[in-house]
């Protein structure tokens, strides 16, 4: 047998040197990468139309006059967005979250690679994690038609310390004068008219006026810091006329070491409701002091409700488990909670009192709060906001009301698995 060579081995003052520096470089990192969670302390008596330039101000932004919105349903989009694609005569700004190899792609692709060909700058921002799956036909038509197309952070060392920073907005820009903002992503469940549980309900909106500046804005950011391009010009920046009688405000900024626009504006919006607040969204999982803003605002005579996907629709059915967790005290405190059993409910919305909604690409959990790059318009408009409440009253019939007697009957292996997954609901 032979001997062991002492020579070899590492001596324990090292490794544990070793150890100390893994350590530290690992709470170094988690410190640049860490963002404060404040308790927001907001107290108001003042109505919401009141405090929209406190909204802008807080959460970044301005609000911006003279613009038209226009709300467009499930696979209806697409065919608005691609007529709107195939007659543009400059630019092309596309940027998504999720995008999977199909018919829908392969008719956005081809739009694309088209346009390109005729001479219109074409710029694609694809998230790496969503698109993994997007498929080499896809790639090869935009990459042979000189469409520009860059992955936003990749898997690789390079972007370890950040990988976990997903781009999840779902936006387009067409020569600077009409952008889209929403829900809906680059996969085949989406067309259609969620008329089963393969065809998912979605809302986005069409926007033309000065915002589509500030929309542009949110496109180029996440633009350059994949690939350094700055973008100049009348192409991308024309000058922008009215083109109706909507303010509207972008919130889309996470400054560095604290709290994003995103989450500033849901909280706030909700500490400043009257009447009423109506929240349709897939991913529903409202931290401690979200979960106390809603049951404040029922004590103040608020009718809030909410309305997610069930378990069986959705497509992430731990999501809705972890979800589940707080549903109890939810409904204890008063909330309404409407289970949509359809299909997929994927619109990010939210009004309240009437005159004020919300639509964007933000989920109401830590996740788009705390982590992911997100875009949330805010519009003042009573006829929008009558729109979109109408839209929740006709998803209604699709639901079922959850009710605190029947939430407490669940069976216990249905509360251990909520639990268990509520624990690691920011990383679903």
């Amino acid at each position: 047998m032979p001997a062991f060579d002492n020579s070899l081995a590492v001596p324990v003052w090292l490794l544990g040197l070793l150890v100390l520096l893994v350590l530290g470089l690992g709470l170094v990192i988690w410190s640049l990468k860490h963002r404060r969670d404040p308790r927001f302390r907001m107290r108001t008596d003042t109505p919401l139309p009141d405090l929209l330039p406190t909204v802008t101000g807080l959460t970044h932004g301005q609000l911006i006059g003279g613009n038209s919105a226009e709300i467009v349903e499930n696979g209806k989009f697409f065919d608005l967005l691609l007529a709107d694609i195939r007659i543009a005569q400059h630019s092309i700004h596309f940027e998504t979250f999720l995008w999977k190899e199909g018919e829908l792609g392969r008719r956005i692709s081809e739009a694309l690679a088209e346009r390109s060909r005729a001479g219109v700058c074409v710029r694609v921002l694809v998230d790496a994690r969503g698109g993994k799956d997007m498929g080499s036909d896809a790639r090869r038509r935009l990459d042979e038609a000189g469409c520009a197309f860059a992955a936003f952070h990749p898997s690789g060392l390079r972007a370890i310390g950040r990988f976990n920073t997903r781009d999840h907005r779902k936006l387009v820009v067409i020569d600077g004068r009409v952008a889209y903002v929403g829900g809906h992503c680059i996969v085949d469940n989406w067309l259609g008219d969620a008329e089963d549980k393969e065809h998912f309900r979605d809302i986005s909106v069409r926007l033309r006026g000065p915002v589509v500046h500030a929309v542009q804005s949110t496109f180029s950011e996440n633009w350059v810091v994949t690939t350094g391009e700055l973008f100049l010009g009348d192409d991308v920046f024309p000058g922008l006329g009215s083109e109706g009688g909507i303010p509207i405000h972008v919130a889309r900024i996470t400054p560095l070491g604290s709290a994003s626009a995103v989450k500033i504006l849901h909280h706030l919006v909700i500490c400043c409701a009257r009447t009423r607040i109506l929240i349709q969204n897939p991913y529903f999982l409202p931290d401690p002091q979200g979960i106390d803003l809603l049951a404040q605002a029922v004590e103040r005579g608020v009718d809030v409700r909410v309305m997610s996907p069930s378990t069986e629709a959705s497509d992430m059915p731990v999501v809705q488990h972890a979800a589940h967790h707080n549903f109890g005290k939810l409904l204890a405190h008063g909330v309404r909670i409407y289970e949509y059993q359809k299909t997929l409910l994927h619109q990010k919305v939210m009004t309240i009192d009437g005159c004020w909604s919300a639509i964007g690409s933000s989920n109401f959990d830590d996740r788009s709060f705390e982590i992911n790059d997100e875009i949330t318009l805010g519009f003042h408009d009573p006829v929008l906001a009558a729109k979109l409440e109408t839209i929740f009253a006709s998803d209604a019939e699709h639901c079922v009301e959850l009710t605190s007697e029947s939430w407490a009957r669940r069976s216990l292996a249905h509360r251990f698995l909520d639990g268990a997954l509520y624990l690691v609901n920011e990383q679903l």
